[in-house]
Parts: C-alpha cells; sequence; structure tokens
C-alpha cells in the first residue's frame, strides 16, 4: 500500500521508521518547515524532515496544509495518509484524497485527552494509565472512530518527556498494525464512547507549581509540565525553574510553601509533607543542584511563590 506520512518531532520518528521498514511504501512525506535554533537562530530541519532525507524519502515542508501542499500531495498517489502530531489540520478536499483517508496516532485513549497536549495533561490529572489510540481523522478534533488502542501503564517518576518517548515507540507497533489491518482489508474502527477531556496547548503559567496543594498534586503538576513548557516557582522574587524533584520526608515539619536546607537536601513544604529538590534553575543561569543554588542564597528560610 501507498502511504504519504506526515509528521513533525521526534515523538513521530518510530512510527515513520516502522512504515519506511514495512512491506508498504511511503511515497512522500509531509512535515512543517525548518525552523531557527539555538542562539545563532539556524535554519534547521524537524526531526520528520531530517529522518526523511536520510531515508531518501520524498519531502513537502509547509506549515499549512493549503491548496498547493493539497495538489502535491495528492500527485503522490497515496492509498492512506498517516499523521502523527505534524502540527496543523486536514481538511477537505486532503482529507479524503487518499483511498482510505487519513488515520491519525493520538498519545492518549480516546476521548480522553483529545487536543495538542495529552500526555502532560494526562501526567497533571494524576493519570496512572495512558496509551494511545489510532482512529480516522475526520473533520471534528480528534474525535473520528478508533481502530486500536493500546494501555502503557504510568510510572510514579515519569515526566512528560519520557512518557511520550514510551508511547511513541508504543504507537509505532500500533499505527503499523492498523496500516497492516487496512491494507488487508480486515480493519474495523469503532466509536469512541464516553465524555471526552480536552487537552489544550500549555503555556508557560501552566508550569507554576503551587506548594500550598498535596504534595502528589505538586508533582503531578511537576511531571506533566517537564520538559516542557517547564515547572517553575519564584523565591525572593527571582523565577525558579525546577528540573529535578521527589517527595521528600514526612518527618520534616514544614509550613506550606516553606523552603529549608535539610541535612542535605533542599525542602519545599506543601498540605501533606515536603518535597525535595534536586536540581534547580535560577533565572540568568544553567541547571545546578538545589544545594548548590541554596547555599548560594545565605537563608534560613525562605518561601516557595514569594
Amino acid at each position: 500500500m501507498r502511504i504519504v506520512f506526515a509528521g513533525t518531532p521526534e515523538p513521530a520518528l518510530p512510527s515513520l521508521r516502522r512504515l519506511a521498514a514495512s512491506r508498504h511504501e511511503v511515497v512522500g512525506v509531509v512535515t512543517r518547515r525548518d525552523a531557527p535554533l539555538g542562539r545563532k537562530r539556524v535554519l534547521t530541519p524537524s526531526p520528520v524532515g531530517a529522518l526523511a532525507a536520510e531515508l531518501g524519502l520524498p519531502v513537502l515542508k509547509t506549515d499549512r496544509l493549503d491548496a498547493a501542499a493539497t495538489e502535491t500531495i495528492t500527485s503522490w498517489g497515496a492509498d492512506l495518509g498517516v499523521i502523527v502530531a505534524y502540527g496543523g489540520l486536514v481538511r477537505e478536499p486532503l482529507l479524503s484524497a487518499p483511498r482510505h483517508g487519513w488515520i491519525n496516532l493520538h498519545f492518549s485513549l480516546l476521548p480522553a485527552w483529545r487536543g495538542a497536549a495529552p500526555v502532560q495533561h494526562s501526567l497533571i490529572a494524576g493519570d496512572r494509565v495512558s496509551g494511545v489510540s489510532v482512529f480516522q481523522l475526520v473533520p471534528e478534533l480528534d474525535a473520528g472512530d478508533v481502530f486500536a488502542q493500546t494501555r502503557h501503564p504510568v510510572d510514579r517518576g515519569a515526566t512528560a518527556g519520557r512518557l511520550l518517548a514510551e508511547l511513541a515507540d508504543l504507537g509505532a507497533d500500533t499505527v503499523s498494525d492498523v496500516v497492516d489491518a487496512i491494507a488487508d482489508g480486515t480493519a474495523t474502527a469503532v466509536a469512541q464512547t464516553g465524555a471526552p477531556t480536552l487537552a489544550p496547548k500549555l503555556t508557560l503559567a501552566d508550569g507554576l507549581l503551587d506548594f500550598a496543594l498535596p504534595g502528589d498534586t505538586v508533582l503531578d503538576r511537576f511531571r506533566g509540565t517537564t520538559p516542557e513548557p517547564g515547572a517553575h516557582t519564584t523565591v525572593a522574587g527571582q523565577r525558579l525553574k525546577v528540573l529535578s524533584a521527589r517527595r521528600g520526608p514526612d518527618a520534616a515539619a514544614l509550613a506550606p510553601r516553606e523552603i529549608r536546607l535539610v541535612g542535605k537536601e533542599v525542602l519545599v513544604g506543601t498540605a501533606d509533607g515536603t518535597i525535595s529538590l534536586l536540581s534547580v534553575q535560577p533565572a540568568g543561569r544553567g541547571a545546578m543542584p538545589a544545594p548548590d543554588w541554596w547555599r548560594g542564597l545565605r537563608a534560613d528560610s525562605l518561601e516557595a511563590g514569594s
């Protein structure tokens, strides 16, 4: 079967690799345009664009699937479109151009967490089971019939970055199985059931940690916003990015939001115990162990959020 693949970031790479090595033919790849990266703002291909070039596949770089993009993609004569985190909407007539339409790999168990940031919102909500869904793309956001779902337990210490990488590998297997089933004429899709939850793109404000809440709630938000958009608080009027944290000893008697060096650990009080800051990044500086940061403040006690 002839496949057109659309994707942009690293989580799309396992699916592209799997399809390129399969019995099917990837006739073209669609990805976002090269973006300026780093301090020198060097134009850099997307991870999918770089892999497509490495594999010798035709690549269309576009930020909008407009009439010109539709003409190019249609000319490839694909039987099926596969989209994994492309970052743009597929509308008619492109939606119906491949004989089997388009399928989408989504990093949640639909209808849970429809939207751009399903993994992040799932972790913030404290979900202990996640997974992937492969569904038929329709005009409504993430609402199409589902061909397959694969569940995945969430490790208590997993950040959004780590969980997304795990789901990307899991999703590549699920996508491959669905593509094979569509080619063989054995694929079936069922309507989504249950009330949907939404997962819009996160902003910097979503990473703000409120240490007056219970410790597990604070850590869920930390994990869901790490590495992007970044978990943070303020201390003495300065923004502090929290890079690594875990539950601290409950025996330490700290008031909510109180920060102290206890033994060799920088602890922050919450509503039901403490959180140990392991690695932080003060504004305008690089990452450092939390005790090194604290010693530079020369304070006995401070308050997170101050």
